[in-house]
């Protein structure tokens, strides 16, 4: 990872903030094309709109309705947290060739502990994303501090170290 894909992963943080401003939990995602263009940002409206309103599923939803295939293959998702199975799944069937993120889930897990709001389940993103019939890399942890710091104060509000 270097210092353009970090930008770009404090920018997915940056997103995850402003979904917790609208009522939504703490995750987002952005889209950059082969050129280094940022192209759409994702929030998480997993409250205010549906439970599969995650940020990265909102994004994958997006791109595949404005993009055409081989521009998706050329772009990377930056996202503040490891997709689930669900997220994972939905770059897979818009063929976006790249993911990078912040938390891990079982960091994640950590954080959240039985909280009901987010119950990911264990499955991590790499055997979704292995078993496809393309490539697709997946880089992360990444700035992990960074990372949990965006979840501070929102899953246990009485728990100043989350």
């Amino acid at each position: 990872m270097n210092e353009q894909d970090e930008g770009f992963l404090k920018r997915a943080f940056e997103v995850a903030g402003r979904s917790v401003e609208h009522g939504n939990m703490p995750f987002g995602a952005i889209l950059v094309d082969g050129n280094g263009e940022v192209v759409l940002e994702g929030e998480n409206t997993s409250v205010t709109e549906d439970p599969t309103g995650h940020a990265e599923m909102n994004l994958m939803r997006e791109a595949g309705r404005r993009f055409e295939p081989e521009y998706l293959a050329a772009c990377t998702m930056y996202t503040s947290c490891e997709p689930c199975a669900m997220c994972a799944g939905s770059v897979y069937w818009v063929g976006v060739r790249r993911v990078v993120y912040g938390l891990d889930i079982p960091s994640l897990d950590e954080i959240v502990g039985m909280n009901p709001k987010n119950l990911t389940p264990h499955l991590r993103a790499e055997p979704v994303l292995s078993g496809g019939k393309f490539a697709i890399t997946l880089e992360g942890p990444a700035l992990v501090d960074e990372a949990r710091a965006v979840h501070h104060g929102y899953w246990h509000a009485d728990d100043e170290t989350r």
